[in-house]
């Protein structure tokens, strides 16, 4: 067998990782008044319901052509158990508050076993940041804290949408105040002073200005007196089935209803829109390209390359086209373990 070389091609080593360098927390949600939104709040929490619905589920093969199975259906009482959270009937408002963390040394991995590729990694890095000042990154984080894309569900059919990001530390006590509803969802290219602002904070950290930066982000949704409002669902495995079995459990922290921190994160990387010329919508920045709710890979390597294929290129000093060195960027951001095993290098 031939000895290794100093020349030798690089490629991906075995051990690759990369920490995330967007670390939200678990949002809590509150409730008050849109008059007091800014003076007093108090904690939303689940509650238990008993319900008895109707069968309304797809009858197997057959049934379904069958009156008297179908009416046999509907004798049996369809009886279950879920959490729900709503608004107080004296309260209007939804107050969703989390903080935000942004981390610096973006393209520095936290484990790599190959010092020439680390170097070659980096220098790439850095390139991308003299360029760039990771500009175009942080106005799209900061849009969709602008936007408040993180509150999903609990966002549609707002009266009024307040979104404040505050600097708790890292850099200068600085406030932003956005009106949601005036900021799009599916365009990056809005001229607003506060987004760019924010925006550039963002980018500082992430190209090393800041050694980190750390925000509280409070959205004050005006959704309507006693209004059922949306926390996270958790997902239960061991539960038990059958009738009368809790069927939808919701997530809380300390008794407070909450978001997962891993839904707010995927909110905030929202920002793909490189995929495709004609992309029509942003979509969370992933490996594949995957939406889930659409069972769909955007970047499946045909009508759009995947990260891996333009990673393992990008890395060791290869080209790739300008756009998609902004989803690499932001695939860094992400954080994971990018490593390739030896009979895949091979």
């Amino acid at each position: 067998m031939a000895k290794k070389t100093a020349t030798a091609k690089l490629k991906v080593p075995g051990v690759l990782a990369f920490e995330r360098k967007l670390a939200p927390s678990d949002a809590r949600m509150y409730s008050t008044t849109w008059a007091l939104r800014d003076e007093k709040e108090q904690p939303l929490c689940l509650v238990e319901k008993s319900v008895r619905g109707t069968i309304s589920n797809r009858l197997k093969t057959g049934k379904g052509d069958d009156p008297a199975k179908i009416d046999a259906g509907m004798k049996s009482p369809n009886l279950q158990k879920v959490d729900a959270c709503s608004l107080p009937e004296e309260h209007d408002t939804l107050i969703v508050r989390f903080s935000l963390k942004v981390h610096s040394n973006l393209g520095d991995p936290t484990a790599c076993n190959s010092a020439d590729f680390r170097e070659s990694l980096l220098s790439q890095v850095n390139a991308y940041l003299q360029e760039t000042e990771a500009e175009e990154l942080g106005k799209r984080y900061a849009t969709n804290l602008a936007n408040g894309r993180f509150l999903w569900r609990n966002r549609v059919g707002a009266e009024a949408t307040e979104i404040s990001v505050k600097v708790l530390a890292g850099t200068e006590d600085q406030t932003w105040e956005f009106d949601a509803m005036s900021v799009p969802l599916n365009d990056f290219d809005e001229d607003n002073p506060g987004i760019a602002s924010l925006g550039q904070q963002i980018a500082r950290t992430l190209r090393g200005d800041n050694d980190f930066l750390l925000l509280q982000v409070t959205a004050k949704v005006k959704a309507g007196s006693a209004q059922e409002v949306f926390p996270s669902q958790e997902i239960v495995q061991d539960a038990p089935s059958g009738k009368g079995s809790k069927s939808k459990f919701l997530y809380s922290v300390g008794g407070v209803a909450a978001m997962h921190s891993q839904k707010i994160g995927n909110a905030i990387r929202t920002i793909d829109t490189w995929y495709s010329e004609d992309a029509e919508k942003p979509i969370a920045v992933e490996s594949y390209g995957a939406v889930t709710t659409e069972g769909k890979a955007y970047r499946d390597g045909s009508s759009a390359p995947h990260f891996y294929k333009l990673f393992d290129k990008w890395s060791i000093g290869q080209d790739v086209d300008e756009e998609q060195k902004h989803y690499l960027m932001a695939m860094l951001v992400r954080g994971g373990v990018f490593g390739q095993s030896e009979k895949e290098a091979s």
